[in-house]
């Protein structure tokens, strides 16, 4: 469930940079409550395009390797400090408060989801390979490591 959930918002966030980095006009008219934000910066919708991309690109690369839960992380990360200037705007009186009910399936739901896939502790088989793993690396290095002899 976690891995398909992952590609889903891989797949999601992915396709939302690119269209942020690609037609920021569009996306900027298409996606409810942007306009009431003050005018179009193209330049801030591709850099904020270029963050998603890189989540939908984190999320991909842990939905591939499930024991490499570090990629997930700067995803996460991402999303849940986005959600939180939502919130904190809201707070602050900068957002009118009924615009978090329209963050919440765009905004608030993606960095939830990611947290639960990124922090969410591993499956027992998926825990267990990552150890192997990790033992192989630590043995193969001791194995490439350079022994002089001691003679007497």
């Amino acid at each position: 469930m976690r891995i398909v959930l992952a590609w889903t918002l891989a797949i999601g966030l992915a396709a939302n940079g690119v269209i942020m980095l690609g037609a920021p006009a569009a996306w900027y008219a298409a996606v409810p409550g942007v306009v009431d934000t003050g005018s179009l910066n193209p330049y801030f919708v591709r850099d904020i395009g270029a963050a998603y991309l890189v989540a939908g690109a984190a999320l991909a690369s842990f939905a591939l390797t499930p024991s490499a839960r570090s990629a997930a992380l700067p995803g996460a990360a991402f999303l849940t400090l986005h959600a939180l200037v939502h919130l904190w705007d809201a707070a602050a009186g900068r957002e009118h408060a009924h615009q978090l009910l329209i963050d919440a399936p765009a905004i608030f739901l993606p960095a939830v989801l990611a947290i639960w896939i990124a922090w969410s502790p591993l499956p027992r088989g998926a825990r267990a390979k990552k150890e192997n793993n990790n033992a192989h690396m630590a043995s193969a290095t001791m194995d490439h490591q350079v022994r002089t002899p001691v003679e007497l």
